[in-house]
This record gives C-alpha cells, structure tokens and sequence, in this order.
C-alpha cells in the first residue's frame, strides 16, 4: 500500500500543476496591437477588403468599437504598455516613447537599458523601466514557466512592451541592418530565428522589392475627401542607408511581421502543449514616412488592404496549425494617429508657431531675474519642461513657488493653451482634466511644467531639419475584437477601457490580472 501511494504521489509531482487547466482554456493567446488602426478607417474601408481579414472578425468576432486610453498623448510605448499591464503610465511607468533624461542631459528611449545588450542590433533596450506585471508576465508566473510566450513587432516599444519581463523572448525589426533583433533581457532565441535572419532575412530581398498599389487604383475610394488620380511606386534599394528604415515605415513591412509569426507558429510548436502559450504581434496602419495622409492617401488606403491580406492569411495559418476553436485572438489600436497634416494657410484656420528652444531661454532668463544667476532650465521634451531641482534645493527655494512663477510666465506666450505643474497633478485639487493628465503622468519620469498648445499650431524644433509636430486633437475611434475560442459574434457600441483588455484575457487563461490592473473584465466574455 505505501509503495502505491508512493507511485501516486510521485506521478502528481511529476505532473505539472498548470497542466490540469479546464477545457474553456486556449490552447493558445494570440495578442495584436495594431499601431495607428482607426475604426473609422476600417469601415470606410470595407468594400476594399477579403472576406477572411478585418470582414471575418467583426462578421464572426466580438467588435467594441471605440477603445479609450483616458490620457493625454498615448503613443506607441504609452498605449502598448497600457493595454498589456491594465493600467496607466502614472503606475507602469511608460508615459511616452521617449524620455529626458536629466542625468545625462539627453532625450532617449524610455526603455533604454545599458546594461543590456542586443542581439542582431546595437540597440540597448529591456522591459526593465516597466514597473507593473503584464498579462504575459501573469501566464507565465501561472503556468510556472512553462507558457511559451513570444512577441514580435516592427518596433522594439511593441515588442517589449508585449512580451513584458518574463517572456521567452521578444524581437523587432531592426532598420540598420533588416534582420530581427532582441535583447539579451531575454533568454531564448529559437535556433530557427538565426536561420531566419542568415537565409532568408529581408536585407537578402529588400533589392527586388517594391510598394506599389496590390488593387487597381480605381478602387482606392475609401477616402473620399483625399483621391489621387496617379500610381506610386517606392523602390527602396535606392535609398542604401536608409532603405530599411523607409521599408520599416511602408505598407510592405506587415508583410515581413506575418513572415516572422508564421516562422513562430511553424516551428515553435505554439498551442499544441498542455499549457496555454502567447504569442504577441505588432502590426502597423501608420501612414508612410510618418507623413500626412494629404501627402499619401493612397499608401494609406493600400496599407490598410494589405494589412487586411496579412490579418487573412495569420487567421488561415492558426486554423491549420492550432486551430481557431482552439485559440483566443484579441486585435486593438494603439489610441492615436500621427497622419493628420496642417490645414493651408488660403482657409485662414487659426495658426502659429511654437519655438520650445526659444521658449525655454526666455524662461531661463526670467527666473534668473528673480533668483539670481544659474541654469535653471533644464530641458525641454514632449511638450514638457524640466527645471533644475539641485538647483532649486541648494538656493533652498520652495519647488511649488518656482513651479507656479514658472508656469505664470510660460502660459503668457502665444500658442499656449495652457500649464499645468508637477506640484498641481500631484498636490493640487481633482477635476476631470486633471485627473486625465495625472494617468498619463509619471512622478519619477515627467517634467515640471505640462505645456497645451493651442489646436492647429505647430511646435517647431529648431534642429537640423527643423521638425515640426502638427498640434491637433487626437482622440481618434480605436477598434478592439475578440475573435475564437467560446467568443460570441456580437457589435458593442459603448466606449470601453484600454486598461479592460488586459483582465479580460486574464479571465480568458483564467489567471490573475496584472499586479496594478484595477479594471474589471469586459462583461461580454465569460
């Protein structure tokens, strides 16, 4: 009798305690974040798409049509870290793609880590400034390690900020050389990405490819207001240097990510162990260059057609592979888009210029009016101004006073709609528009002076191609879908949270949601 309790006992140690997961669970998680997808793009756009794409998931899926991110600015970092932690920079620590480092007097990565090394790049970067759980990092921590979870992406920001801390591994386009590039955070780089990166890498094809219309141009209607009556034709081998970095930013580059995934699904043997895996992919729906969509209507427009092809053809290769009954899909945006371009000057729409570098001088020179000699500027980023707390604590001047003349001062110029102090958000009494840039503010991270500039301006930094940012209200209609597994067809209207999407696949795994989630999950999946 002892040696069969023994036997018994042994089997169940044997057995890993994650493996005894209920039958309503994925086999399999497929995460997509989406940069810059617009659901009022996607229903203009209909009649252009297959009907295995964006047609099948608001056909056969669950589609919310209007996800909100509930802070100023969300971006790429921003709005990928909201929605795979459950919460807002304030907590996770990822307010923008970049950041002013006051240390070292520079603008850099806010997932810049030096002490990390790339691999396939020279870029250092880590999910290490992330200072909350993701919902992948939750998987892993149930499973015991066992879930495999991947993410990859065009972008470093999505694909980190996907994978979170504990995932196998994360990879991202690298535009210097076209191979898939990872840090050394991660521990696992599956032999069968080396071979991907020496035989059949982009920087082996880049040469012969070129982005031009996939359907006749007569077609291209979906944006009414902004039709072209001429073809384009991007060949990028004429670009050397920068040809990786233009194909990054083209229509084509979608193509390259559904490459990858299918590479992942093929022979990382995804959703077909005893436990739940993830795999996490970033798509984008940016407009080319980064530039307006009164420039490139019709990049835009094939972007979004090819975008639909890539969604088709990852749908059919799960089927196959996995198996749709057997896997849990869920697609968002990230919140904004960057294509809108200033309005001609012949429609007298209210306009000017904003100078930061001219802007903070003139601050300078203020307070040293007032408190004496001394750089007490800073810097200037992202719309924000740093002041110089050693400074400050040494003349033994009160941080709220300095905070207030400050933003006295700066509120006086054109352009500006308004200032909002660091001591205000974090001291000051609550109000709706308060409290929104407080979630998108982080103590540690952010500047002194929040700066509004007024609608319709442009902010111009006096730098060696004097870059300008077109300001213009950017709460645009961003789309969510689940779509597989136990998910019920179903066209929900209301507005929902960002920060909801990562309990509710928490509620899907039947894991815990990330460590600072306090959003309950979406009442449509059960």
């Amino acid at each position: 009798m002892n040696k069969v309790i023994a036997s018994l006992l042994l089997a169940l140690m044997a057995a890993p305690l994650a493996a005894q997961t209920s039958g309503d669970i994925p086999k399999l998680v497929v995460g997509i974040t989406v940069d810059q997808l617009r659901t009022d793009y996607l229903q203009m756009m209909q009649h252009l798409f297959s009907e295995k794409g964006f047609k099948r998931l608001m056909n056969e899926g669950l589609m919310y049509e209007n996800v909100t991110f509930d802070f100023p600015k969300p971006d790429r970092a921003s709005a990928t870290a909201s929605i795979y932690t459950g919460t807002y920079p304030s907590y996770n620590g990822i307010p923008s793609n970049t950041l002013y480092n006051i240390t070292r007097k520079r603008v850099e990565s806010v997932l810049f880590d030096i002490s990390k090394m790339g691999n396939y790049t020279d870029e250092t970067v880590s999910a290490q400034n992330l200072l909350t759980s993701t919902v992948s990092d939750e998987l892993k921590i149930a499973s015991d390690g066992f879930s495999a979870v991947y993410s990859i992406a065009p972008t470093f920001e999505q694909a980190i900020l996907s994978a979170g801390h504990a995932a196998n591994s994360a990879f991202w386009f690298n535009e210097a050389n076209g191979k898939w590039a990872t840090s050394t955070y991660y521990n696992d780089i599956p032999a069968y990405i080396d071979v991907a990166n020496r035989e059949n890498s982009l920087s082996e094809r880049i040469d012969t490819l070129s982005w031009q219309p996939l359907l006749p141009i007569s077609r291209y209607t979906g944006l009414p207001y902004l039709t072209q009556d001429f073809l384009f034709k991007h060949v990028f081998s004429k670009y050397k240097q920068q040809k990786y970095s233009l194909f990054k930013r083209s229509g084509l580059m979608n193509e390259e990510v559904t490459r990858m995934a299918r590479t992942f699904i093929e022979n990382g043997g995804l959703g077909s162990h005893s436990l739940p895996d993830m795999l996490n992919i970033g798509y984008s729906a940016a407009n080319f260059q980064d530039k307006s969509i009164q420039e490139y209507s019709l990049e835009i427009q094939d972007t979004y057609i090819r975008l639909d092809r890539e969604l088709g053809r990852l749908l059919d290769l799960i089927d196959k592979k996995i198996g749709l009954n057997n896997t849990v899909i869920f697609l968002t945006s990230t919140g904004y888009f960057n294509g809108e371009g200033k309005e001609a000057g012949v429609f007298n729409v209210p306009a000017g210029e904003f100078y930061p570098r001219r802007a903070t001088a003139l601050l300078n020179m203020y307070l040293m009016a007032i408190y004496g000699q001394g750089d007490w500027v800073e810097g200037y980023h992202n719309r924000e101004i740093f002041l110089n707390h050693k400074l400050i604590t040494d003349k033994q001047i009160p941080l709220e006073e300095i905070q207030t003349r400050a933003a006295e001062f700066i509120i006086q110029m054109t352009g500006v709609q308004d200032v909002v102090t660091s001591y205000l958000l974090l001291h000051g009494q609550w109000n709706n528009r308060i409290d929104a840039v407080r979630r998108g503010y982080h103590r540690k991270l952010s500047g002194d002076l929040l700066l509004e500039i007024q609608p319709g301006w442009e902010i111009v930094y006096e730098n060696i191609d004097n870059t300008r940012d077109y300001v213009r209200a950017n709460a645009i209609p961003a789309p969510l879908f689940f779509f597989g597994k136990n998910i019920k067809p179903q066209h929900v209207m209301r507005p929902v949270k960002a920060t909801a999407i990562a309990p509710t696949v928490a509620r899907i795994l039947r894991i815990r949601s990330p460590n600072a989630a306090l959003e309950s999950a979406l009442p449509e999946i059960y």
